[in-house]
């Protein structure tokens, strides 16, 4: 029977892979990879013999449409990305998006993903957050500042290490020095770290020690306007 698994592979200690992933990966006809060499290095380690196929953003347009028919025709197929889960700021979406509208069964399987340890491990509020992935580079990326300068939720960036002090700066001037943040690099890697403190401290520090490696930035929400009403009512009430 035809269906799309969205598989998550781990995103640096190989013990966060799960049996089930495993056995899904064993049993499937095809997996899609977004990096076959990457991915190839993961299926050796876990004996995992199925095909791969390249799957990948600068691909994935051209090859949905194949995909589709293969699914249709009772195929079952994997699609895993080089760590993490599947679209998140990753492939997978239009492929998802597609069995959808094909009625095509879509199973998604828990597991690794990098911002939901950070979120944890920041220490800031995470009963209310956005995800706000990668942001522009260029084209919009001072309009989104701006909206996030306004966003009470905790908020959570993928940034990439050579934009990481640049970031940090854009923090200070759109946020405030006084913004909490967390800085999350390597999670589940030998050597992980995770810097929290004001956005200027944080700042401080990697302007001092060159970021290295995957990281997850966590920001806290605007609380000003909150405390600000605080003091109004108390005001008030005397």
């Amino acid at each position: 029977m035809s269906k799309l698994y969205i598989v998550p592979t781990p995103i640096g200690n190989l013990e966060d892979m799960t049996f089930r992933a495993i056995r899904i990966l064993k049993e499937v006809d095809l997996i899609l990879a977004e990096d076959t060499r990457t991915s190839g290095k993961l299926l050796k380690h876990f004996e995992i013999g199925t095909h791969m196929h390249s799957h990948h953003m600068h691909n994935e347009h051209k090859t949905t449409e194949n995909l589709i028919a293969r699914l249709k025709a009772g195929e079952t197929i994997a699609l895993i990305s080089d760590a993490g889960t599947p679209a998140i700021s990753d492939p997978g979406f239009l492929l998802t998006r597609a069995c959808v509208e094909n009625k095509i069964e879509v199973e998604c399987l828990p597991g690794a993903t990098a911002f939901v340890p950070a979120l944890v491990n920041s220490g800031l509020p995470n009963d209310r957050f956005i995800f706000e992935g990668f942001l522009p580079e260029k084209k919009g990326r001072q309009t989104r500042f701006l909206a996030l300068a306004e966003e009470t939720r905790t908020m959570i960036l993928y940034v990439s290490p050579h934009k990481l002090v640049k970031t940090l700066a854009e923090f200070v001037q759109y946020f405030g020095e006084d913004r909490q943040v967390c800085v999350s690099r390597e999670l589940s890697k030998l050597h992980e770290e995770n810097v929290r403190g004001t956005a200027k401290e944080v700042l401080a520090h990697f302007e001092k020690t060159a970021p290295r490696g995957e990281i997850v930035v966590v920001v806290a929400g605007k609380t000003i306007e909150k405390e600000a009403k605080k003091s109004k009512y108390s005001k008030d009430e005397e």
